[in-house]
């Protein structure tokens, strides 16, 4: 039996050009007899934690996640508990009340030390933007900029960050164009940070759902938090956005984004990474804001979000021996490895995409003109 499963598996893996065994960026290494069955019983769930257990290793683990991708490998095996969780996202809206925390508590409060290690100079946990930048920080600065110059910010604005992470955003367009603002997470960790941050400058930091917002401000952007809303709450996210913003004002949202409409995430990323996330397809955006705004623009740029990956592992693979190794294991660390790399990954194949869409409640008089 464990024959016939290492042979069906081998033959699954030669489709998408991988050799068991063998040399190119794109084979692997089997360390654990048992990662045939496991594989195939329990789909991308199980490759992931048997990554995480060492049962296995890729010579490039980037570049064999894309070929798995690429042959849609991961669209045909599939295990039992990925049943179980699509069943449990027709049925539960998983980002409504405490569950909307989750998040927060199992992610963003891992620790600040690994988000500084990891991150740059700004902790910045979003696509940088590359079209002239030559390294992760001038990235993320011309990200923050092209933001900024999007909602074409002005002295004596005020603005509203919804999943303000760690503040840098709003620390960002305060120093730079004259603005106040206030940033909402759900993370104690990043609120406790971003004060720390923004000591001295206009900035409120609150740990706060952003569905109890209620109060008006000039502008509002929200940066890499709408993957946690979930598809239920669409709606909801834009109702708030819209009754906080100015009538002359922009919203200007910057999300993941998939190519076909889901209603959850892959479950291995659910399980170790983002607890209660998903990535919401175009449609499903736009059906979201009808009736709510006009669409002024809608810029993509998911390749860029490969260059940041690609960054983000060089800065955290050089700082593993300066991290905690009792908080940070070798387990960790290989699921770590497994987020980045299967990132890259969809990104690369553009599977995965990023978006920037501006937003206006009436239309601009005279039209938009989109910096870029």
């Amino acid at each position: 039996m464990d024959a016939a499963l290492q042979v069906r598996l081998t033959a699954l893996m030669h489709e998408a050009g991988v050799t068991v065994g063998g040399v190119r960026p794109q084979d692997i290494q089997v360390h654990d007899p048992r990662f045939h069955a496991r594989v195939l019983a329990g789909g991308s769930l199980a490759l992931g934690e048997s990554y995480m257990d060492g049962w296995w290793d890729a010579n490039q683990l980037d570049v064999f996640l894309l070929h798995l991708l690429q042959a849609h490998l991961d669209e045909r095996v599939h295990g039992w508990r990925e049943l179980a969780d699509a069943v449990r996202a027709r049925l539960v809206n998983a980002q409504s009340g405490q569950r909307s925390f989750e998040v927060g508590r199992r992610h963003y409060d891992l620790g600040n030390d690994l988000y500084a290690a990891m991150l740059g100079q700004r902790l910045v946990y979003s696509c940088g933007y590359w079209r002239q930048a030559a390294d992760l920080d001038a990235a993320q600065e011309a990200k923050l900029d092209l933001v900024c110059r999007k909602l074409a910010l002005r002295p004596g604005q005020r603005v509203l960050d919804i999943g303000c992470g760690w503040g840098e955003a709003l620390k960002f367009a305060c120093e730079r164009y004259g603005v106040s603002g206030v940033g909402v997470t759900i993370s104690e960790e990043q609120a406790a940070y971003a004060r720390e941050r923004c000591a001295g400058l206009p900035v409120e930091i609150r740990l706060q759902d952003y569905r109890a917002l209620d109060e008006r401000f000039d502008a509002v952007f929200s940066i890499g938090m709408f993957e946690h809303v979930g598809e239920r709450n669409y709606r909801h996210f834009f109702d708030v956005a819209r009754r906080c913003l100015a009538a002359d004002g922009l919203l200007l949202l910057h999300t993941i984004g998939r190519n076909v409409s889901g209603h959850r995430t892959d479950p291995w990323i659910a399980r170790y990474i983002f607890p209660n996330s998903m990535l919401p397809s175009a449609v499903q955006v736009t059906r979201a804001f009808e009736g709510r705004f006009v669409l002024e623009d809608w810029h993509g740029f998911g390749t860029d979000y490969d260059l940041t990956l690609q960054a983000w592992r060089r800065n955290v693979e050089a700082a593993w021996p300066q991290l905690d190794p009792q908080r940070y294991d070798e387990r960790f660390k290989r699921m770590w490895r497994f987020y980045l790399a299967g990132s890259m990954a969809a990104f690369r194949c553009r599977h995965a995409q990023l978006w920037q869409l501006v937003l206006s409640p009436e239309g601009v008089p005279g039209g938009y003109v989109a910096p870029r």
